[in-house]
């Protein structure tokens, strides 16, 4: 793909003549310096982001797809962010078959601003597009070695709302509830306050009748009357 290729390369290219040393310590220490930063904000990264595509246009299908997955190879955080602005973009035109690139997106340089998204938006919208891929695919993740797998698992329901599967959701919960990674705690009662907006009751039984680490309650519990 020439073309795509040299699309990447001038997005990557327009973005890095923008970079900011100063800022990019500030973010790589408020990442815990898990990856380089370019250091552009949000904000301005959004603004570039439109430019570049006012510029250049988006490219469709699955060469639009091949872009994001170059651009998460790149070594700045940036270019994952950018990626995920993509992969919106990207979203109905998505076959079945795409769920193995996007599982893959999560298990690669992973970290919460990255799954998080890729969890309740990219994954979430997938699946209920395509249903049929939640028995196999969920039950695979939540029985996973890799926390990020597991944590998506309890997150991809996140913005499903009368259409969540509350069965498989505190079932999910219960195969994890006893775990002592932060991300999992937190993801559980993530998924367990969003879920009280539509059924308080529901939420506010289940943490009755379940013991939960502090965390996941407190986080649970944000929105439930007392």
């Amino acid at each position: 793909m020439p073309e795509v290729t040299e699309y990447i390369a001038a997005l990557a290219a327009w973005f890095r003549q923008h970079a900011d040393r100063e800022k990019a310590k500030s973010m790589e220490d408020y990442m815990r310096n898990q990856y380089p930063f370019l250091g552009i904000k949000t904000p301005e990264r959004t603004s570039l982001t439109k430019e570049f595509w006012s510029k250049h246009g988006i490219p469709a299908g699955d060469e639009l797809l091949y872009v994001v997955q170059q651009l998460w190879q790149l070594p700045e955080r940036e270019f994952q962010n950018v990626a995920m602005a993509y992969l919106e973009k990207y979203g109905k035109q998505a076959k079945k078959t795409d769920i193995v690139a996007f599982e893959s997106l999560i298990t690669t340089k992973s970290w919460w601003d990255t799954v998080d998204y890729l969890a309740s938006h990219t994954m979430g919208d997938h699946l209920t597009r395509y249903p049929d891929l939640i028995p196999a695919y969920a039950e695979r993740w939540i029985e996973s070695d890799d926390f990020w797998l597991r944590r998506t698992a309890l997150l991809y329901q996140l913005r499903y709302k009368q259409r969540t599967d509350v069965d498989r959701l505190f079932d999910f919960i219960n195969r994890c509830k006893d775990e002592k990674e932060f991300f999992i705690r937190k993801a559980i009662g993530w998924a367990l306050r969003e879920y009280s907006k539509t059924d308080e009751d529901a939420v506010r039984r289940f943490v009755a009748e379940t013991r939960l680490s502090p965390l996941s309650e407190r986080e649970a519990l944000k929105y439930v009357s007392r």
